[in-house]
């Protein structure tokens, strides 16, 4: 079954997060978000090199959905070019509110957090980390070098 598939992919993604780490090396934008309807805290740092998002890590506490989430959203962004980025943030956000994804293959396993639609309390939790990632891009865009934003969601 599907659903027991994303969940699985879910707990993996909690259990053992990809790119987590307290900091990176010559970082362009650091931001910090927190949902404080559920005491998440995030702090995510990127590094933007040929207008491609070449690192991206996140550390932080809260729940299993927005750490898996921010682990599954690394996975899906590095590599990526910036507006390619920023557009894969955009069908996540629209995924979390009830639509199809238009790119689940680019999502990776991003796709398997549509099923938190379903939870609206929980939507932040899954977003939490992709608005971090999406305003750290604009930061960087605006020209904002090393730069610490904080934000709550």
């Amino acid at each position: 079954m599907m659903e027991d598939l994303y969940q699985e992919i879910i707990l993996d993604h909690y259990r053992k997060p990809h790119n987590r780490a307290p900091s990176l090396v010559d970082e362009d934008v650091h931001v910090h978000h927190s949902n404080p309807l559920c005491g998440d805290e995030m702090d995510l740092r990127l590094r933007v090199v040929d207008d491609r998002v070449d690192g991206l890590v996140f550390d932080g506490e809260g729940c299993s959905i927005s750490q898996a989430a921010a682990s599954a959203m690394t996975d899906a962004v590095i590599g990526r070019e910036v507006k390619d980025a920023l557009d894969l943030v955009e069908d996540f956000r629209r995924m979390m509110h009830g639509d199809d994804p238009a790119r689940p293959d680019d999502l990776l396993d991003g796709v398997a957090f549509q099923g938190v639609a379903k939870f609206p309390v929980r939507v932040k939790c899954a977003l939490l980390g992709w608005m971090a990632v999406r305003d750290a891009i604009q930061t960087y865009e605006r020209g904002a070098s090393a730069h610490t934003v904080n934000h709550e969601e």
